[in-house]
Protein backbone atom coordinates (compact mmCIF):
# COMPACT_ATOMS: atom_id res chain seq x y z
CA UNK A 1 0.00 0.00 0.00
CA UNK A 2 1.31 3.24 -0.84
CA UNK A 3 1.70 6.31 1.79
CA UNK A 4 -1.10 8.47 -0.01
CA UNK A 5 -3.29 5.15 0.90
CA UNK A 6 -2.16 4.71 4.21
CA UNK A 7 -3.06 8.13 5.08
CA UNK A 8 -6.56 7.54 3.66
CA UNK A 9 -6.81 4.35 5.55
CA UNK A 10 -5.91 6.37 8.60
CA UNK A 11 -8.72 9.02 7.87
CA UNK A 12 -11.00 6.56 7.48
CA UNK A 13 -10.94 5.15 10.65
CA UNK A 14 -7.95 6.99 13.58
CA UNK A 15 -8.40 3.51 15.50
CA UNK A 16 -7.52 1.15 13.09
CA UNK A 17 -3.68 0.41 14.50
CA UNK A 18 -2.69 -1.58 11.39
CA UNK A 19 -3.07 1.77 9.27
CA UNK A 20 -1.63 3.37 11.97
CA UNK A 21 1.40 0.97 11.68
CA UNK A 22 1.15 0.90 8.16
CA UNK A 23 1.71 4.73 7.62
CA UNK A 24 4.36 4.93 10.65
CA UNK A 25 6.50 2.34 8.20
CA UNK A 26 5.68 4.29 5.03
CA UNK A 27 6.79 7.64 6.49
CA UNK A 28 9.73 6.06 7.90
CA UNK A 29 10.47 4.86 4.06
CA UNK A 30 9.64 8.52 2.90
CA UNK A 31 11.95 9.83 5.58
CA UNK A 32 9.72 11.63 7.79
CA UNK A 33 10.97 9.88 11.22
CA UNK A 34 8.92 12.16 13.77
CA UNK A 35 5.88 11.66 11.82
CA UNK A 36 6.35 7.53 11.60
CA UNK A 37 7.53 7.53 15.18
CA UNK A 38 4.03 9.56 16.37
CA UNK A 39 1.97 7.27 14.09
CA UNK A 40 4.06 3.90 15.64
CA UNK A 41 3.12 5.25 18.95
CA UNK A 42 -0.34 5.56 18.53
CA UNK A 43 -0.60 2.44 17.12
CA UNK A 44 0.87 0.53 19.74
CA UNK A 45 -0.96 2.47 22.12
CA UNK A 46 -3.92 0.84 20.71
CA UNK A 47 -1.76 -2.63 19.91
CA UNK A 48 0.69 -2.91 22.44
CA UNK A 49 1.22 -6.71 21.78
CA UNK A 50 2.32 -5.91 18.36
CA UNK A 51 6.14 -7.19 19.10
CA UNK A 52 6.71 -6.20 15.24
CA UNK A 53 5.58 -2.54 16.13
CA UNK A 54 7.87 -2.21 18.44
CA UNK A 55 10.68 -3.19 16.85
CA UNK A 56 9.83 -1.02 14.24
CA UNK A 57 9.77 2.08 16.33
CA UNK A 58 13.12 0.71 17.36
CA UNK A 59 14.48 1.01 14.47
CA UNK A 60 13.21 4.83 13.68
CA UNK A 61 14.02 5.68 17.01
CA UNK A 62 18.04 4.48 16.69
CA UNK A 63 17.91 6.45 13.14
CA UNK A 64 16.60 9.44 14.52
CA UNK A 65 19.56 9.59 16.93
CA UNK A 66 17.37 8.08 20.21
CA UNK A 67 19.01 5.61 21.05
CA UNK A 68 17.78 4.84 25.11
CA UNK A 69 14.14 5.62 23.73
CA UNK A 70 15.79 2.62 20.45
CA UNK A 71 16.68 0.36 23.52
CA UNK A 72 12.72 0.71 25.57
CA UNK A 73 11.69 -0.05 22.70
CA UNK A 74 13.38 -3.69 21.94
CA UNK A 75 13.05 -4.40 25.62
CA UNK A 76 9.55 -4.20 24.60
CA UNK A 77 10.17 -6.46 21.63
CA UNK A 78 11.66 -8.71 24.02
CA UNK A 79 8.97 -8.44 26.59
CA UNK A 80 6.41 -9.63 23.90
CA UNK A 81 7.41 -12.06 21.73
CA UNK A 82 9.83 -15.41 22.13
CA UNK A 83 13.46 -13.98 22.29
CA UNK A 84 15.62 -13.88 19.27
CA UNK A 85 19.20 -13.18 18.19
CA UNK A 86 17.90 -10.47 16.35
CA UNK A 87 16.46 -8.64 19.23
CA UNK A 88 19.09 -8.99 21.69
CA UNK A 89 21.35 -7.54 18.58
CA UNK A 90 18.70 -4.57 18.25
CA UNK A 91 19.26 -4.29 21.86
CA UNK A 92 22.64 -3.85 21.97
CA UNK A 93 23.22 -2.19 18.95
CA UNK A 94 20.85 0.41 20.87
CA UNK A 95 22.51 0.57 24.47
CA UNK A 96 25.60 0.92 22.87
CA UNK A 97 24.71 4.23 20.95
CA UNK A 98 23.43 5.63 24.08
CA UNK A 99 26.82 4.62 25.93
CA UNK A 100 25.04 2.20 28.26
CA UNK A 101 26.49 -1.29 28.55
CA UNK A 102 25.65 -3.70 26.43
CA UNK A 103 27.53 -6.58 27.42
CA UNK A 104 24.37 -8.63 28.92
CA UNK A 105 22.58 -7.94 25.59
CA UNK A 106 25.38 -9.46 23.24
CA UNK A 107 25.79 -12.18 26.06
CA UNK A 108 22.34 -12.91 25.52
CA UNK A 109 22.31 -12.91 21.28
CA UNK A 110 25.11 -15.89 21.84
CA UNK A 111 23.21 -18.00 23.94
CA UNK A 112 20.80 -17.97 20.98
CA UNK A 113 23.14 -17.73 18.46
CA UNK A 114 27.07 -19.06 19.52
CA UNK A 115 28.35 -17.98 15.94
CA UNK A 116 27.39 -14.82 15.58
CA UNK A 117 29.72 -13.08 14.36
CA UNK A 118 28.61 -9.53 14.81
CA UNK A 119 27.53 -10.21 18.78
CA UNK A 120 31.03 -11.93 19.55
CA UNK A 121 32.93 -8.78 18.45
CA UNK A 122 30.41 -6.48 20.63
CA UNK A 123 30.46 -8.64 23.31
CA UNK A 124 34.42 -8.45 23.00
CA UNK A 125 34.40 -4.60 22.69
CA UNK A 126 32.92 -4.55 25.63
CA UNK A 127 35.56 -6.22 27.50
CA UNK A 128 37.96 -4.33 25.83
CA UNK A 129 36.27 -0.85 27.97
CA UNK A 130 36.36 -3.10 30.85
CA UNK A 131 40.11 -4.08 30.69
CA UNK A 132 39.22 -7.79 30.13
CA UNK A 133 41.37 -8.04 26.95
CA UNK A 134 42.34 -12.15 27.05
CA UNK A 135 38.96 -12.75 27.35
CA UNK A 136 38.30 -9.85 24.53
CA UNK A 137 40.76 -11.70 22.25
CA UNK A 138 39.73 -15.26 22.39
CA UNK A 139 36.12 -13.61 21.29
CA UNK A 140 37.44 -11.46 18.45
CA UNK A 141 39.24 -14.39 17.40
CA UNK A 142 36.10 -16.68 17.01
CA UNK A 143 34.57 -13.42 14.84
CA UNK A 144 37.65 -13.56 12.60
CA UNK A 145 36.87 -17.68 12.31
CA UNK A 146 33.04 -17.00 11.57
CA UNK A 147 33.66 -14.42 9.22
CA UNK A 148 36.78 -14.18 7.89
CA UNK A 149 35.93 -11.69 5.46
CA UNK A 150 35.28 -8.81 8.09
CA UNK A 151 39.01 -7.54 8.53
CA UNK A 152 37.84 -5.71 11.76
CA UNK A 153 37.49 -8.89 13.55
CA UNK A 154 41.31 -9.59 12.82
CA UNK A 155 42.39 -5.62 13.80
CA UNK A 156 40.44 -5.69 17.05
CA UNK A 157 41.88 -8.98 17.65
CA UNK A 158 45.19 -7.43 16.82
CA UNK A 159 44.53 -4.39 19.25
CA UNK A 160 43.86 -6.72 22.47
CA UNK A 161 46.94 -9.38 21.22
CA UNK A 162 49.36 -5.85 21.24
CA UNK A 163 47.66 -4.55 24.43
CA UNK A 164 48.38 -7.92 26.54
CA UNK A 165 52.34 -7.22 25.17
CA UNK A 166 51.60 -9.88 22.80
CA UNK A 167 54.28 -8.77 19.90
CA UNK A 168 52.41 -11.31 17.33
CA UNK A 169 49.29 -8.86 17.05
CA UNK A 170 51.27 -7.52 14.48
CA UNK A 171 50.31 -9.87 11.93
CA UNK A 172 46.88 -9.39 12.65
CA UNK A 173 47.48 -5.64 12.41
CA UNK A 174 47.60 -5.60 8.74
CA UNK A 175 44.10 -6.44 8.69
CA UNK A 176 43.90 -2.59 8.37
CA UNK A 177 44.69 -2.71 4.39
CA UNK A 178 41.97 -4.90 3.79
CA UNK A 179 39.73 -1.48 4.88
CA UNK A 180 37.90 -0.06 2.39
CA UNK A 181 39.84 3.42 0.88
CA UNK A 182 42.85 2.67 3.08
CA UNK A 183 45.01 0.72 0.35
CA UNK A 184 47.99 2.81 -1.35
CA UNK A 185 49.08 2.21 -4.44
CA UNK A 186 53.05 3.29 -4.93
CA UNK A 187 55.51 3.19 -7.83
CA UNK A 188 58.07 0.72 -5.09
CA UNK A 189 57.20 -2.81 -3.82
CA UNK A 190 56.21 -3.10 -0.18
CA UNK A 191 59.72 -4.06 2.40
CA UNK A 192 58.83 -6.80 4.77
CA UNK A 193 61.80 -7.41 6.46
CA UNK A 194 63.18 -10.07 4.20
CA UNK A 195 64.84 -7.87 1.71
CA UNK A 196 68.40 -6.49 1.45
CA UNK A 197 68.66 -3.07 2.62
CA UNK A 198 71.77 -2.13 1.87
CA UNK A 199 72.35 0.68 -0.96
CA UNK A 200 68.76 0.43 -1.62
CA UNK A 201 66.57 3.86 -0.55
CA UNK A 202 63.66 2.42 1.31
CA UNK A 203 60.49 5.34 1.66
CA UNK A 204 58.91 5.10 5.12
CA UNK A 205 55.64 7.20 5.24
CA UNK A 206 53.06 7.90 8.08
CA UNK A 207 49.78 6.38 7.84
CA UNK A 208 48.42 7.52 11.21
CA UNK A 209 48.29 10.31 13.64
CA UNK A 210 51.00 12.52 14.45
CA UNK A 211 51.50 10.56 17.81
CA UNK A 212 51.49 7.10 16.12
CA UNK A 213 54.17 8.90 13.48
CA UNK A 214 56.37 9.57 16.20
CA UNK A 215 56.14 6.45 18.23
CA UNK A 216 57.42 4.76 15.26
CA UNK A 217 59.70 6.85 13.27
CA UNK A 218 61.92 4.82 15.39
CA UNK A 219 62.84 2.37 13.36
CA UNK A 220 64.30 4.85 10.64
CA UNK A 221 67.92 4.39 12.29
CA UNK A 222 67.83 0.61 12.54
CA UNK A 223 66.97 0.43 8.97
CA UNK A 224 69.95 3.25 8.30
CA UNK A 225 72.10 0.73 9.96
CA UNK A 226 71.02 -2.43 7.62
CA UNK A 227 72.70 0.33 4.62
CA UNK A 228 69.42 1.45 3.81
CA UNK A 229 69.33 5.10 2.32
CA UNK A 230 65.89 6.51 3.88
CA UNK A 231 63.49 8.57 2.82
CA UNK A 232 60.29 9.91 4.98
CA UNK A 233 56.91 11.06 4.14
CA UNK A 234 55.21 12.64 6.84
CA UNK A 235 52.38 15.59 7.48
CA UNK A 236 54.25 18.84 7.39
CA UNK A 237 54.11 19.53 11.23
CA UNK A 238 56.37 16.66 11.22
CA UNK A 239 58.59 17.22 8.79
CA UNK A 240 61.65 19.39 10.48
CA UNK A 241 61.85 17.24 13.08
CA UNK A 242 61.90 14.09 11.23
CA UNK A 243 64.59 15.90 8.33
CA UNK A 244 66.90 15.46 11.42
CA UNK A 245 66.57 11.87 11.10
CA UNK A 246 66.66 11.72 7.05
CA UNK A 247 65.39 13.83 4.17
CA UNK A 248 61.47 14.26 4.44
CA UNK A 249 58.99 15.33 2.17
CA UNK A 250 55.68 16.29 2.83
CA UNK A 251 52.38 14.09 2.06
CA UNK A 252 50.98 15.10 -1.33
CA UNK A 253 54.11 15.66 -2.78
CA UNK A 254 55.37 14.00 -5.77
CA UNK A 255 57.86 11.39 -4.74
CA UNK A 256 61.45 10.79 -5.49
CA UNK A 257 63.14 7.20 -6.98
CA UNK A 258 63.28 4.75 -4.22
CA UNK A 259 63.24 1.27 -4.32
CA UNK A 260 60.83 -0.28 -1.21
CA UNK A 261 58.62 1.18 0.76
CA UNK A 262 56.46 0.50 3.87
CA UNK A 263 54.14 2.76 6.39
CA UNK A 264 55.75 3.47 9.85
CA UNK A 265 53.35 0.62 11.80
CA UNK A 266 54.07 -2.07 9.70
CA UNK A 267 57.81 -2.11 10.90
CA UNK A 268 56.89 -3.88 13.59
CA UNK A 269 56.04 -6.58 12.41
CA UNK A 270 59.10 -6.42 9.62
CA UNK A 271 62.01 -5.27 12.19
CA UNK A 272 60.91 -6.74 15.51
CA UNK A 273 61.76 -5.40 18.85
CA UNK A 274 61.72 -2.00 18.94
CA UNK A 275 65.14 0.42 19.85
CA UNK A 276 64.89 2.37 23.09
CA UNK A 277 64.68 6.24 23.36
CA UNK A 278 65.65 8.69 22.40
CA UNK A 279 64.91 8.22 19.18
CA UNK A 280 64.26 12.03 18.24
CA UNK A 281 66.52 15.56 18.92
CA UNK A 282 65.37 19.06 18.67
CA UNK A 283 67.54 21.65 17.03
CA UNK A 284 70.49 22.59 19.17
CA UNK A 285 70.53 26.29 18.43
CA UNK A 286 66.49 26.25 18.98
CA UNK A 287 66.40 23.92 22.13
CA UNK A 288 69.29 26.52 23.75
CA UNK A 289 66.97 29.73 23.26
CA UNK A 290 64.01 27.87 24.53
CA UNK A 291 66.67 27.14 27.81
CA UNK A 292 67.51 30.75 27.83
CA UNK A 293 64.13 31.91 28.10
CA UNK A 294 63.09 29.18 30.66
CA UNK A 295 65.85 29.70 33.13
CA UNK A 296 64.29 32.64 34.16
CA UNK A 297 61.06 30.64 35.49
CA UNK A 298 61.25 29.86 39.50
CA UNK A 299 61.32 25.99 40.43
CA UNK A 300 60.76 23.30 38.86
CA UNK A 301 59.29 23.67 34.84
CA UNK A 302 56.57 21.76 33.99
CA UNK A 303 54.62 21.28 30.63
CA UNK A 304 51.28 20.80 30.66
CA UNK A 305 48.24 18.71 27.96
CA UNK A 306 45.33 18.23 29.34
CA UNK A 307 43.43 17.77 26.89
CA UNK A 308 43.45 16.01 22.90
CA UNK A 309 42.44 17.66 19.81
CA UNK A 310 38.36 18.26 18.95
CA UNK A 311 36.79 16.41 16.43
CA UNK A 312 33.99 18.41 15.60
CA UNK A 313 31.41 15.99 13.24
CA UNK A 314 33.26 12.72 14.12
CA UNK A 315 31.01 11.41 17.00
CA UNK A 316 33.46 8.68 18.01
CA UNK A 317 36.29 11.14 18.02
CA UNK A 318 35.20 13.76 20.52
CA UNK A 319 34.15 10.31 22.79
CA UNK A 320 37.22 9.34 22.24
CA UNK A 321 39.05 12.92 23.17
CA UNK A 322 36.47 13.79 26.03
CA UNK A 323 37.71 10.18 27.83
CA UNK A 324 41.20 10.74 26.95
CA UNK A 325 40.69 14.56 28.57
CA UNK A 326 41.10 15.96 31.78
CA UNK A 327 38.11 18.78 32.56
CA UNK A 328 40.22 21.75 33.32
CA UNK A 329 37.84 22.62 36.25
CA UNK A 330 39.63 19.16 38.20
CA UNK A 331 43.56 20.92 37.65
CA UNK A 332 43.51 22.57 40.81
CA UNK A 333 45.42 19.95 42.88
CA UNK A 334 47.96 20.31 39.76
CA UNK A 335 48.09 24.23 39.91
CA UNK A 336 48.33 24.54 43.39
CA UNK A 337 51.68 22.76 43.83
CA UNK A 338 53.72 24.97 45.01
CA UNK A 339 57.62 25.24 43.67
CA UNK A 340 56.30 24.60 40.21
CA UNK A 341 56.16 26.84 37.38
CA UNK A 342 53.51 25.49 34.71
CA UNK A 343 54.33 25.45 31.01
CA UNK A 344 51.15 25.20 28.74
CA UNK A 345 51.45 23.05 25.75
CA UNK A 346 47.91 23.17 25.43
CA UNK A 347 47.26 23.69 21.83
CA UNK A 348 45.43 25.97 20.82
CA UNK A 349 45.73 28.60 24.11
CA UNK A 350 43.18 28.35 26.92
CA UNK A 351 42.97 32.18 28.00
CA UNK A 352 41.56 31.90 31.54
CA UNK A 353 44.02 29.28 32.86
CA UNK A 354 46.01 30.55 35.47
CA UNK A 355 49.65 29.85 36.81
CA UNK A 356 50.82 28.76 33.25
CA UNK A 357 53.58 30.16 31.13
CA UNK A 358 52.28 30.19 27.60
CA UNK A 359 54.18 30.41 24.46
CA UNK A 360 52.23 28.25 22.21
CA UNK A 361 51.62 30.75 19.60
CA UNK A 362 55.29 30.03 18.95
CA UNK A 363 54.90 25.67 18.51
CA UNK A 364 54.53 26.11 14.59
CA UNK A 365 55.34 22.89 14.62
CA UNK A 366 56.93 19.55 16.30
CA UNK A 367 60.59 20.94 16.05
CA UNK A 368 59.54 24.08 17.84
CA UNK A 369 57.52 21.97 20.49
CA UNK A 370 60.43 19.63 21.01
CA UNK A 371 62.75 22.17 21.14
CA UNK A 372 60.44 23.44 24.37
CA UNK A 373 60.54 20.40 25.73
CA UNK A 374 63.81 20.25 25.62
CA UNK A 375 64.13 22.83 28.19
CA UNK A 376 61.56 21.80 30.84
CA UNK A 377 61.94 19.59 33.99
CA UNK A 378 58.91 17.45 33.54
CA UNK A 379 55.99 17.07 30.73
CA UNK A 380 52.31 15.94 32.03
CA UNK A 381 50.40 14.65 29.51
CA UNK A 382 47.19 13.10 28.46
CA UNK A 383 47.20 10.34 25.77
CA UNK A 384 48.32 13.05 22.71
CA UNK A 385 51.37 13.46 20.18
CA UNK A 386 53.16 15.45 22.91
CA UNK A 387 53.51 13.01 25.08
CA UNK A 388 54.92 10.43 22.49
CA UNK A 389 57.32 13.37 21.73
CA UNK A 390 58.31 13.80 24.86
CA UNK A 391 58.57 10.08 24.97
CA UNK A 392 61.04 9.86 21.81
CA UNK A 393 62.86 12.74 22.99
CA UNK A 394 63.75 10.81 26.37
CA UNK A 395 62.51 13.64 28.06
CA UNK A 396 61.04 12.76 31.48
CA UNK A 397 57.23 12.57 30.86
CA UNK A 398 54.06 11.29 33.08
CA UNK A 399 50.99 10.23 31.45
CA UNK A 400 47.47 10.92 33.07
CA UNK A 401 45.70 7.60 31.76
CA UNK A 402 42.31 7.07 31.67
CA UNK A 403 40.91 3.84 32.43
CA UNK A 404 40.78 1.47 29.67
CA UNK A 405 43.20 3.04 27.44
CA UNK A 406 44.63 2.90 24.18
CA UNK A 407 47.22 -0.58 23.71
CA UNK A 408 50.10 0.67 23.33
CA UNK A 409 49.96 2.26 27.24
CA UNK A 410 49.52 -1.77 28.66
CA UNK A 411 46.68 -2.30 30.65
CA UNK A 412 47.44 -1.84 34.42
CA UNK A 413 51.16 -0.86 33.94
CA UNK A 414 52.77 2.35 35.03
CA UNK A 415 55.69 1.70 32.98
CA UNK A 416 55.89 0.67 29.29
CA UNK A 417 58.94 -0.59 27.32
CA UNK A 418 58.08 1.89 24.28
CA UNK A 419 59.10 4.98 26.49
CA UNK A 420 61.47 3.76 29.49
CA UNK A 421 60.99 7.95 30.72
CA UNK A 422 57.61 7.74 30.76
CA UNK A 423 55.91 7.16 34.12
CA UNK A 424 52.12 6.35 34.17
CA UNK A 425 49.29 7.80 35.98
CA UNK A 426 46.24 5.92 35.31
CA UNK A 427 42.44 6.01 36.64
CA UNK A 428 41.27 3.24 39.08
CA UNK A 429 38.10 3.64 37.55
CA UNK A 430 36.42 4.61 34.28
CA UNK A 431 36.40 8.56 34.91
CA UNK A 432 38.11 9.27 37.71
CA UNK A 433 40.49 11.79 36.89
CA UNK A 434 40.37 13.27 40.91
CA UNK A 435 42.06 9.92 41.89
CA UNK A 436 44.74 10.54 38.94
CA UNK A 437 45.37 14.26 40.00
CA UNK A 438 45.86 13.92 43.41
CA UNK A 439 47.93 10.83 42.62
CA UNK A 440 50.35 13.13 40.19
CA UNK A 441 50.00 16.25 42.62
CA UNK A 442 51.64 14.01 45.70
CA UNK A 443 54.36 12.41 43.35
CA UNK A 444 54.95 16.39 42.19
CA UNK A 445 55.56 16.93 46.35
CA UNK A 446 57.79 13.77 46.92
CA UNK A 447 59.84 14.23 44.40
CA UNK A 448 60.28 17.65 44.41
Amino acid sequence: MTLARFRRAVRANPQDPAALHGLGVALAQAGDRPGAIRCLRAALALYPDFAGGWANLGHVLLENHQPAEAAAAYRQVLARSPPTAAAQLDLAYALRAAEQDPSAAFAACLALAPDHPEALAGLARCQVRQNRHAEALANFRRAAAVAPDQPVHRWNAALSALALGDAAGWRDYEARWEFPGLARTLPSPRWTGAEPLAGRTILLWAEQGFGDAIQFIRYAAPLAARGAALLLEAPAPLLRLFARIAPSIAQGEALPAHDFNCPLLSLPLACGRAPNTPFLSPDPAEAERWRARLAGLPGRRVGLVWAGAARPGDAAGMRHDRARSVPPALLAPLLTVPGVSWVSLQKPAVADMVMTHDWTAELTDFAATAALLAGLDLVIAVDTAVAHLAGALGRPVWLLCQWNADWRWTPQATEIPWYPNMKIFRQPSQGDWPSVLAAVAAALQTDA
